[in-house]
């Protein structure tokens, strides 16, 4: 399950992407007023998608947080990993984040274990091959459902 913490990072995200083109920052007020995400979790939350080189920030009149990537190359599995840590269900098949599970007598016959490798591999393709891109692809396309699909 998503913690608030990714939920409302990957809304900020997408509301980001949205700006894209214009090259306009965002300030926090602003996502955090359109978004509904309170004001201090998300200013948190984006100071660490900047240290983690996903955001830049302007100071100033015209200032604010804007992408420095191109929506297409941000991947969510990137982004949950940055504000959630491991996307397996169990650390011991865990890609970036494995620990031996203290319980477990053997790995290579574990059947739980193999069951959440399987879980892991089937998000994982989903969340790997999903951009912001084509978050905001989806919301205009469910906002828009007469429009045809492109």
């Amino acid at each position: 399950m998503l913690s608030k913490r990714t939920k409302y990072a990957l809304k900020a995200l997408v509301v980001l992407a949205k700006r894209y083109e214009t090259g306009w920052p965002m300030r926090i007020s602003q996502i955090s007023a359109e978004e509904n995400i309170p004001h201090k979790f998300l200013e948190a939350i984006l100071l660490e998608l900047r240290k983690q080189g996903i955001l830049g920030s302007k100071l100033g009149v015209n200032g604010g947080y804007y992408l420095l990537k191109e929506p297409k190359d941000i991947m969510l599995s990137s982004v949950i990993r940055l504000t959630d840590g491991p996307i397996a269900l169990t650390t011991c098949v865990s890609l970036n984040f494995y620990e031996r599970c203290a319980e477990c007598k053997d790995e290579v016959t574990c059947g739980v274990r193999d069951v959440m490798k399987d879980a892991r591999d089937a998000t994982l393709s989903v969340l790997a091959n999903t951009s912001l891109a084509d978050i905001v692809k989806r919301e205009s396309r469910l906002s828009n459902p007469g429009k045809a699909k492109k």
